[in-house]
């Protein structure tokens, strides 16, 4: 068994999500062979507090547009490590220092990846800056 496409789908846009909101390495496993509880993992880094919220609130915020909900949200009291589970779909947002402490990669090296095909560098917001200062 394979992840779903849908939840796929959702891992994608979930991740351009992180990404436009400056979240770091970005990782997806399908982890459906493992676990009966869902099929991807998404992994995403975020520098500070704050960010960890930003994040998780554009993730949540795309995939509404999709009419995907988060049916649990835990962790975001402290902003270190946030989960949103959307039942397929398991979305981990974790602060630089949890995310090396924790190592959830290693956990999930033997599931395969899921390609994202996301833009992860800063330097593209860096740029439209740059050109409405210009502008």
């Amino acid at each position: 068994m394979t992840a779903t496409d849908h939840a796929v789908e959702l891992t994608r846009i979930a991740a351009q999500a992180a990404a436009n909101k400056l979240g770091t390495d970005l990782v997806a496993f399908d982890v459906s062979e493992q676990l009966a509880i869902t099929d991807v993992f998404l992994i995403a880094t975020a520098s500070n507090e704050r960010q960890v919220g930003a994040v998780v609130d554009a993730i949540e915020e795309e995939l509404l547009k999709h009419k995907a909900k988060p049916a649990r949200r835990e962790g975001d009291r402290e902003n270190r490590w946030v989960l949103l589970d959307y039942l397929d779909l398991v979305v981990h947002v974790q602060h630089a220092e949890e995310r090396r402490l924790y190592a959830l990669e290693r956990l999930w090296r033997d599931c395969p990846r899921i390609e994202l095909d996301v833009d992860e560098r800063r330097d593209r917001l860096d740029d439209a800056g740059a050109r409405a200062a210009h502008s």
